[in-house]
Formats: C-alpha cells, sequence, structure tokens
C-alpha cells in the first residue's frame, strides 16, 4: 500500500533526524576532546584577552563597522537616486561604479587604498579613514541596490500625491519617498551592517598598532603567545557573534513587521 504524504514527508524528518544523530555520535565518539580542549577552550589563555579584546578589539571593530556604515549608506542613497535620474550620464555613471565594486573583491579595495593611493599621490589617510572610505565605498554599490529596489517599491501615488499639492519633487522624495523606502529596505540594510562587521576584520592588511586592533587581529596576535592554542580566535570569534546575533534577530523582527504591514 502506497504511502500518504504525511507518512512519507514522517519518513523522511524520521531520516533526517537519524542521520543528524548519527553524525552527532560519530563525532563525539571519533574527536579528540583532550586537544581539542586544550586547543580551542584553553581557560588560562582566554583569561588573558580580557579585558582588551572588549575595551580595544571589540571597540575598534564597532567603529570601523559604523564608520564604513555611514560611507555606504550616504553613498549608496545618491547611487541609488543617480540610477533612477532622468539624466542617462548619472546613470551610467552609478551603474559603472556599482558593477566595478560588486565585482572586484573588497580585499583589493582594502591593498588600493591601504597602498596603491599612497604610493600613486604620495597621501597616507589615518587607518579609520582608510577602512571608512574602503569598506564603505564597497558597501555602498551593495546598498544602492537595496535602495534603488526600496525606492521603485514605494507607490508611484505617493509622489504624485505630494505633487500635486505643490511639493517640489526634491523635497517631496525626502519628506514622503525616501523615508517609506528605508522603511522598506530595513531588514537587508541591516544584514548589510552584519556584513560590514565580518568585513572589518579585513584591516588587519594595513598593518595595525597595537591601539587600532580589531578583533580578527586581535585573535591572530592572541594564538602566537606560548601555549596560547586557537583559543584566542574562539574568543575573537565570540565577540563578533554579540554583534551580529542581535543584528540578525533584528532583521528577522523588521522582515516580520514588514510582512505585517503587506498583509
Amino acid at each position: 500500500m502506497a504511502m500518504t504524504v504525511r507518512q512519507r514527508a514522517r519518513v523522511s524528518r524520521s531520516v533526517q533526524y537519524g542521520l543528524l544523530a548519527l553524525a552527532v555520535a560519530l563525532f563525539i565518539l571519533f574527536a579528540d576532546w583532550a586537544s581539542i580542549g586544550k586547543a580551542f577552550f584553553n581557560w588560562d589563555s582566554a583569561v588573558k584577552q580580557f579585558p582588551q579584546i572588549i575595551t580595544l578589539a571589540l571597540k575598534n571593530t564597532l567603529i570601523y563597522t559604523a564608520l564604513s556604515f555611514v560611507v555606504g549608506l550616504s553613498g549608496g542613497l545618491l547611487l541609488a537616486l543617480m540610477k533612477l535620474s532622468s539624466v542617462a550620464v548619472w546613470r551610467w555613471i552609478a551603474t559603472l561604479y556599482i558593477e566595478f565594486f560588486r565585482g572586484v573583491p573588497a580585499l583589493l579595495v582594502f591593498i588600493a587604498f591601504g597602498f596603491g593611493i599612497p604610493t600613486a599621490f604620495g597621501v597616507r589617510f589615518d587607518i579609520y579613514v582608510t577602512v571608512m572610505l574602503a569598506l564603505g565605498m564597497v558597501a555602498a554599490a551593495y546598498i544602492a541596490e537595496t535602495l534603488r529596489a526600496g525606492l521603485q517599491a514605494v507607490p508611484k501615488g505617493q509622489l504624485e500625491a505630494a505633487r500635486s499639492l505643490g511639493m517640489p519633487h526634491w523635497r517631496a522624495m525626502v519628506s514622503i519617498v525616501i523615508p517609506q523606502a528605508f522603511k522598506i529596505v530595513l531588514p537587508p540594510l541591516t544584514n548589510e551592517v552584519i556584513l560590514l562587521t565580518k568585513d572589518s576584520s579585513l584591516v588587519y592588511l594595513l598593518g595595525l598598532a597595537a591601539s587600532q586592533y580589531e578583533l580578527t587581529k586581535f585573535g591572530r596576535d592572541g594564538i602566537t603567545q606560548p601555549n596560547a592554542g586557537l583559543t584566542p580566535l574562539v574568543i575573537a570569534g565570540a565577540c563578533y557573534l554579540i554583534i551580529t546575533v542581535p543584528l540578525g534577530i533584528l532583521a528577522r523582527r523588521f522582515e516580520s513587521r514588514t510582512a505585517k504591514t503587506k498583509g
């Protein structure tokens, strides 16, 4: 007798749970727990990371992320408006910018700002400015597309109604369209902050003074200490989660609220 759809789904779930349980059991049985504990969860090494990993590395990671997001959001809004402009030249420039910075690895942009520009122009930026520009310009390319989609999702009637009341185009955009577009794209913008947080780790390529260390660099230096193992990197990863997990929860709440509004 053939199984019903519900029975097949139940069997499928049982098989998946069984495979998962088998994988966990094999991991528990064959893992070298003594080595894992010594390498990844060394208490003495973990204690040595505090409080600097919070007061220095985590703080710098937040600063790098915030600065680059400000540049990314400002640039992204400008590029999104250029993409929607009736002037063809603005659309071409915005498209070229977006395609270039979305196609080039952020790593190369960091190298360009850290070493290329000083070599070509004899100008060396402060490390905070370098991160703000390098990461912000890459973020602007992604945020621009997100904001463009948000602006296009706002019903055209909103703009037409504002114009019919005698409101200038720019004021209608600033007062009516752009605020609504931001509400629509809050979830992807929050995800962009998460990506920026992780990409801020690329700053270690530029060579940092101890006071400029972010989480990854702090963790990398930590593992060079005697008998430290990989515990400093585990602590650094946990600190990233302190930032990204709440942001992920926030993004899901924004998505839920947006879905309710549409419903």
